[in-house]
């Protein structure tokens, strides 16, 4: 017992010095269904993180939800409301899609429309390796990321695997509300 709870101790200490080492502002996602930590690429991507946390601060995504979620590829959220109401948002971004920041597990994504300096508030969170999204060129900038969830993945994996359907032009909705209840910075 005495040697399970060094290594429980010791495991820990290496926990908390791995946090203490990373860098980036650091945002938890609080949902219905648990929290998502991400850490954001302040340095890599500092326009889109400045968009994201201006609409953290304002408490835009205060109870919107996931309203696409893709078993395999991604969940996404950030615009709605739980009644599919489009939320009214500020001027689109431009796009910082990068060879340094790449669409893989766990890294979250401005969503656009086929514009690529289409995006606004709406972000997804890959839940597989998507090299399709990822930055190629300037002509094919891809989707950008700005960040990589730190802790909660099993929160994520959990949203990815609830039932969807369609709710009027909208598909992969899923049926039961996954609601943000918050997006608070944790560390800057």
């Amino acid at each position: 017992m005495k040697k399970l709870l060094l290594l429980l101790i010791a495991l820990f200490s290496v926990m908390a010095f791995a946090r203490s080492q990373q860098t980036g502002t650091v945002v938890a996602i609080e949902t219905n269904l648990g929290t998502i930590e991400v850490q954001l690429e302040d340095e890599k991507a500092p326009k889109t993180v400045a968009n994201f946390l201006h609409y953290a601060e304002q408490g835009f995504y205060d109870g919107t939800i996931f309203h696409r979620v893709i078993p395999g590829f991604m969940i996404q959220g950030g615009g709605f409301t739980k009644n599919m109401v489009r939320k009214e948002t500020d001027l689109p971004i431009i796009n910082e899609g990068s060879q340094d920041l790449r669409n893989y597990v766990g890294t979250i994504a401005m969503a656009r429309l086929p514009d690529p300096d289409s995006a606004t508030s709406q972000f997804f969170i890959n839940v597989e390796n998507n090299e399709s999204l990822n930055y190629r060129s300037p002509q094919e900038p891809g989707y950008a990321v700005f960040g990589k969830v730190i802790s909660g993945m099993e929160v994520v994996n959990e949203i990815a695997a609830v039932p969807t359907t369609s709710y009027g032009q909208h598909q992969d909705v899923p049926r039961r509300t996954i609601q943000i209840n918050s997006v608070t910075v944790v560390k800057k």
